[in-house]
């Protein structure tokens, strides 16, 4: 199935994918894992290519300058204009200039940003990913439900139930 989103149904559409994906009790390094995973699983069911860590237009810094930095997830449509999307907790300057630089080279680019954390303003496309429950001790993070709900009696919802009276 491919989709001709662009601009800004990109991000709406991603957004909606990403809203749904929860987790619990995990480190900074697979929340991110988990959240490029999904990213990568979107692309690939639009039916576009899907390049993890491919290269970025930008350099990086001396003395390794002759190498380029990469991209978290970039995507190849046909029909549409590729995409460079960064899946990020912090909020790096190196971060948001290779993606303004991406898009200058024709690329639509995303940051997703995930935290809580209030971010400044950028020149990108910007999805946060809020966290239903903050950091947990010892650096772990969790969002959605952290307990499975108790069981139900199996009522229809508004029936009343009898309940056994001791005595």
């Amino acid at each position: 199935m491919t989709a001709a989103y662009d601009g800004d149904e990109v991000g709406a559409a991603l957004a909606a994918r990403l809203a749904a994906v929860t987790f619990t009790d995990l480190h900074a390094d697979a929340v991110t894992a988990l959240l490029i995973d999904t990213v990568a699983g979107w692309a690939a069911e639009q039916g576009w290519r899907v390049y993890r860590r491919a290269a970025s237009v930008l350099r990086l810094p001396p003395p390794m300058d002759h190498q380029h930095s990469v991209i978290d997830v970039a995507v190849a449509r046909p029909g549409g204009l590729p995409l460079a999307i960064e899946v990020d907790h912090g909020h790096r300057k190196r971060t948001v200039q290779k993606l303004i630089e991406e898009g200058q080279a024709g690329r639509i680019p995303v940051l997703v940003r995930w935290g809580g954390r209030k971010t400044p303003e950028t020149a990108v496309a910007l999805i946060l990913i809020a966290l239903d429950v903050d950091q947990h001790p010892g650096g772990r993070f969790s969002r959605g439900p952290t307990r499975p709900p108790p069981p139900h009696s199996g009522a229809a919802p508004g029936e009343a139930v009898a309940l056994p009276l001791d005595g």
